[in-house]
């Protein structure tokens, strides 16, 4: 399998990493095979293993963690922090203290004294960067930590990310994962040029659409179709059936190149040039057998031209794809209207709610960094 450099980290990672959402409660409850389908992995080439904290509540690390007894050293080991680890409000997000405890949580789990890439999982609004970098830089002094990124992270978040640590003296992020396929190529107009022009590595998740690239002859019928990401697969909205369209066009695309759709899917993500690393998700061991099979699988550009006649560049087919819940500047009211003067220098305190995958999370009403005036 062929490697890439991660991000100016000196790394040397696999052009597939294995994604590990899908072990424990989440998708494959049999601890057992899920080592083993990480030993596969593992023996095929991939030398990149992600995972979080969030996935499972703790139980994919644990796996991971089985799996790489004896082969840690082989492994660049990735994880996350940052989603909610329960209902108290200070066990999520980014802030110093958090982040030490969230740290030492997954390093038990992962049953290692330190991991190579860890990652802030959704940026955080209400805790200020500078904050977050500190720690984290800590951390990497520490030698628990080799290297820092983020995930789902906007354009201007990246910069600000940037500036903040060159400004401040701190360790840098130096990965972004953002969602990435032929479905969803919003990424491509700012988010991947953003990273490539601070010389950040890319680690792309959920290459086959959550199903929607799988070849499934009916991929509204996943096991994703409930819960948070239903309205993903509702026929119903105009988002879904646009692309319901766009598969069965990139269906023929496939069948007419002689490759089945996911190796179409997955060779898509790895041809763009800002992309290090592809992660795969796979929640059997068939299914991982089948996407290894397209770790050399190449599109030539009468087949790319193809695909963009489908799916211009840039565009989300869905907008409603992704159902993790825009930023609290969009959602909550009282960040878009202005609010009642302070009364002797003291801004009205409220008690205010908002979307947290899928639960609602009462947070007091503190400006987030950067949406108004400091006081």
């Amino acid at each position: 399998m062929k490697r890439r450099i991660l991000g100016g980290t000196g790394m040397s990672v696999s052009e597939y990493a294995l994604g590990t959402m899908m072990f424990g409660a989440m998708g494959n409850t049999d601890h057992d095979e899920s080592v083993r389908m990480i030993h596969t992995a593992l023996d095929a080439g991939i030398n990149l293993v992600d995972t979080a904290d969030v996935y499972s509540g703790g139980e994919s690390e644990v796996i991971v963690g089985k799996a790489l007894k004896g082969r840690r050293d082989d492994v660049v080991l990735a994880t996350k922090f940052g989603l909610a680890m329960g209902e108290d409000p200070n066990r999520r997000g980014g802030s110093a203290r958090w982040i030490r405890h969230a740290l030492e949580d997954s390093l038990r789990r992962l049953d290692t004294d330190h991991v190579d890439l860890y990652q802030l999982h959704r940026p955080d609004p209400y805790t200020d960067i500078d904050e977050t970098l500190a720690v984290l830089s800590d951390l990497v002094r520490a030698g628990k930590v080799r290297a820092i990124g983020g995930s789902f992270f906007s354009p201007e978040e990246i910069v600000e990310a940037q500036w903040t640590a060159e400004r401040r003296g701190h360790h840098r992020f130096r990965t972004e994962q953002p969602p990435y396929s032929v479905l969803t190529r919003g990424v491509e107009s700012r988010v991947l040029p953003t990273a490539q022009r601070y010389g950040m590595g890319v680690l792309t998740f959920g290459p086959l659409n959550s199903g929607w690239l799988s070849g499934r002859s009916d991929p509204t019928g996943g096991h994703r179709s409930a819960g948070a990401g239903a309205k993903m697969f509702d026929i119903g909205l105009p988002g879904v059936q646009a692309k319901a369209d766009a598969v069965r066009a990139l269906t023929d695309v496939a069948a007419e190149a002689g490759l089945p759709l996911p190796h179409l899917a997955t060779a898509f993500v790895r041809a763009h040039p800002a992309v290090t690393a592809v992660l795969i998700g796979p929640r059997r061991p068939e299914q991982l057998t089948d996407l290894l099979a397209a770790a050399d699988v190449e599109l030539g550009d009468d087949v790319l031209d193809r695909i963009d006649e489908i799916v211009p560049p840039g565009v989300d087919v869905n907008p409603g794809d992704f159902y993790i819940d825009p930023t609290p500047p969009i959602t909550d009211k009282l960040l878009r209207r202005r609010q009642p003067a302070a009364v002797d220098g003291q801004r009205p305190c409220r008690e205010r709610t908002f979307s947290r995958r899928g639960r609602a999370v009462a947070v007091p009403d503190r400006v987030p960094r950067g949406a108004g005036p400091r006081g």
